[in-house]
């Protein structure tokens, strides 16, 4: 904090560096967890709220005075003092007015952004796990809209507050004057706001079933966008578009139902407070003409009746707000609820020294420091769910089966450490809008020569003629402008350019002809000699530059060698059989290959399913 600045100017910089980790019990506990985060901001609000309305209530307190006075002696002293008091507290209210809104809209961000941060944390960490428990939808409805609801909340609390200061203090002044006209403010007040209340139990209830019919919505709609070209390919475009459709009119019909309830609650908002002022300007005029109250009083009591309509509306505002935030609050602990798949459990092991044997125990295979490995199965599923569990990708789900680094199961050291030292770049390559440099360079530490050099190893230069302005240019969303493999070669940059202890590659040139293929393969194989590699391939262009490969059958290492090992082991040899399978393997990616097959040029172009299966769609391809 920098001395001599006052605290009202003092913003807290967003995004927080540790947003905290809150209560998960219910959505009322994590609001409340969220106030305590913010509690030196949210006090100094509530008492501006506080000093705001009190001194808008004693307003027409004054003014009365200032009548009386004015009525009584004429524009005497006493006159110009009530006067001169009157206007001194208009200055506080709008000097403390001022301030306390940059409180309220502090407040606002402090909360929503925090709100923000922790489903963002939580979607980072969790892996599939998310997806597994909740619809797309629904995640992004969280951060999208619920947060920010959230943050409405704190918003209004100061004049919530206000509100009910304002009334405490009008009623007192009320009674004071007149127990008839303070007693029906006192007791009318709580009346108007209970029925009002009435209408936010429905509200919420609606709001709730909009809510996740809109998340379901979203859901499809994002589904249908992004299967539209499998869609089209399969004649399905009317029957999703029909799906939508009705899900789009549910979703009407559940806005339509909250409308209702709305305009019922926002009308009453309005006529309540207004027969209220109707009935206390009536009392106010009675008792005026009878003498029991004086001219002034009688201006005080209508600028009560006239100012107390506001905090009315302002305390059923607050109920709405809040019952929103409470239903927003119950989709983001829904949230972070989900357990991540991986480092749920504190890490209980010391990380080994770098060169570490990574050793699958399920399957047998290792990877020995500095060797570029390559893993070859008849099923090419099988081998990229070896490649998937050497990135540790589900902790439950390799429980019984570790993969260990030097002797020392994945589950038990830091995930944050084993991201640095092992990146798994997937099969289904996803590369995201913007900048092509900032996108290649994933860790944030990749100087020009090392982004040129890790485009060549790909082979991605005509990537850089397609893109205006090269590194510099700008990628659409899904870089949808490049062709699968494209793509696919710049997300092998991507990969290269983590630079980590051991990466492991899926079918990383599923997507390209054999010439651009060849290249890649002996260009790869030279710049990740001497460090751990495997790439998971049954190509024979890429196994020829490989320093072992092992063969996979049975869900078990068969045999390993080199590829020309293995090609003319004799049937009669140890083994033998076994490298006879491997190459009817070899033999069959050989015969798909097609030597003369222009490049892959056209936008939108998808890698043969063969090749790249899809093993697991929401496993990030390359973690920081």
């Amino acid at each position: 904090m920098s001395v001599g600045v006052p605290t009202f100017l003092l913003v807290q910089p967003l995004p927080l560096t540790d947003p905290g980790t809150p209560p998960l019990r219910g959505p009322w506990t994590f609001l409340g967890w969220l106030a305590r985060r913010q509690a030196p901001t949210l006090a100094m609000a509530l008492t501006c709220g506080v000093v705001t309305f009190a001194a808008q209530a004693v307003q027409p307190f004054l003014l009365g005075r200032v009548v009386d006075s004015a009525v009584a002696g004429g524009l005497d002293a006493a006159t110009w003092r009530w006067a001169v008091l009157l206007l001194a507290v208009g200055v506080v209210m709008a000097g403390v007015s001022v301030v306390g809104h940059r409180f309220d809209v502090r407040n606002w961000m402090q909360a929503a952004f925090r709100s923000s941060q922790l489903v963002s944390r939580t979607v980072s960490r969790s892996g599939h796990a998310i997806s597994a428990e909740l619809p797309t939808g629904e995640v992004v409805a969280a951060v999208a809209n619920d947060t920010f609801r959230i943050g409405e909340l704190y918003a209004m609390s100061a004049q919530f507050l206000g509100s009910l200061v304002a009334y405490a203090v009008t009623t007192a002044l009320m009674l004071s004057a007149s127990v008839q006209l303070g007693v029906v403010v006192a007791l009318g007040l709580p009346v108007v706001a209970a029925v009002l209340a009435f209408l936010v139990k429905p509200l919420q209830r609606r709001q709730t079933a909009q809510r996740e019919a809109t998340g379901r919505l979203t859901t499809l709609g994002a589904d249908t966008v992004s299967g539209l070209r499998i869609l089209r390919g399969i004649g399905g475009e009317s029957v999703f578009s029909a799906r939508y459709r009705e899900q789009s009119q549910a979703v009407r019909a559940a806005g339509v139902r909250v409308a209702g309830t709305q305009s019922w609650l926002d009308a009453l908002q309005v006529l309540l407070p207004g027969l209220f002022v109707v009935v206390i300007v009536y009392l106010g005029a009675l008792a005026a003409v009878v003498g029991r109250i004086t001219t002034g009083q009688l201006v005080s009591f209508y600028g009560y009746a006239a100012f107390l309509g506001w905090p009315v509306q302002l305390a059923t505002q607050f109920l709405k707000i809040a019952t929103n935030a409470h239903v927003s609050a119950g989709k983001v602990v829904k949230v972070l609820r989900v357990v991540p798949a991986t480092g749920a459990a504190p890490a209980t092991a010391t990380p080994p020294a770098p060169g570490a044997l990574l050793r699958d125990e399920a399957t047998g295979v290792s990877l020995d420091p500095g060797r570029v490995v390559a893993l070859v199965a008849a099923d090419p599923d099988e081998a990229a769910a070896v490649a998937l569990r050497l990135g540790r990708f589900d902790d439950d789900a390799e429980a019984g089966t570790p993969v260990t680094l030097g002797g020392v199961a994945l589950a038990a050291l830091p995930k944050e450490h084993l991201r640095r030292r092992i990146v798994v770049a997937d099969a289904t390559p996803t590369i995201f809008s913007g900048r092509l440099d900032v996108e290649l360079d994933a860790r944030e530490r990749a100087a020009l020569a090392d982004l040129e050099r890790a485009m060549h190893v790909a082979d991605a230069h005509d990537v850089l003629d397609s893109v205006p302005d090269g590194l510099a240019g700008e990628l659409p969303e899904k870089a949808r402008s490049l062709s699968g493999g494209q793509r696919q070669r710049v997300a092998l940059a991507r990969a290269l350019l983590t630079d980590p202890e051991i990466l492991v590659l899926v079918e990383p040139t599923s997507a390209v002809d054999a010439h651009t293929e060849a290249r890649i393969a002996a260009r790869l194989a030279d710049e990740r000699r001497g460090r751990t590699t495997l790439i998971v391939t049954a190509s024979p262009l890429v196994l020829d530059h490989v320093d072992d490969v092992l063969f996979l059958e049975g869900g078990r290492v068969a045999t390993r060698g080199t590829h020309r090992e293995l090609l003319d082991r004799p049937g009669t040899a140890p083994g033998g059989q076994v490298a006879a399978r491997y190459r009817a393997v070899v033999g069959r990616s050989l015969a798909d290959a097609a030597p003369d097959a222009e490049p892959d040029t056209e936008p939108d172009a998808e890698p043969d399913a063969a090749a790249a299966p899809d093993v697991r769609a929401d496993t990030v391809e390359v973690l920081p």
